[in-house]
């Protein structure tokens, strides 16, 4: 079973820093693209942040670039996500996904077939 679990969500002020960590089982996350999504209340949600499977590019929205990294570490099965320079914008309920047959980001749709539970960041003072 095929399964994405985030952690490191959590208050933070801002301009502050979080890291989330999206660990995986039954799946190698080296082999599939991986896509951080977030979702502020009553909004849609937004895909920010990907990393291809093989290669590791790495792809971000203007609106993340230069603040948050992803990253992964092949060992732990382990997909990031560094967050600086926090803003109250940031605030939502952040979760990883993709699918296990596509492993360029580019091919990467909206529609996704596996995916974790979330974890909330709240960024306030």
């Amino acid at each position: 079973q095929v399964q994405l679990v985030e952690s490191g969500g959590g208050l933070a002020q801002p301009g502050g820093s979080l890291k989330l960590a999206c660990t995986a089982s039954g799946i190698t996350l080296s082999n599939v693209a991986i896509r951080w999504v977030r979702q502020a209340p009553g909004r849609e949600p937004e895909g920010f942040s990907c990393i291809n499977g093989g290669d590791g590019q790495e792809y971000y929205m203007s609106f993340v670039k230069g603040r948050f990294t992803i990253s992964r570490d092949n060992a732990k099965n382990t997909v990031y996500l560094q967050m600086n320079s926090l803003k109250s914008e940031d605030t939502g309920v952040y979760y990883c996904a993709g699918d296990p047959s596509i492993r360029q980001c580019q091919d990467l749709g909206k529609t996704y077939t596996i995916r974790g539970q979330g974890t909330q960041v709240t960024v306030s003072s």
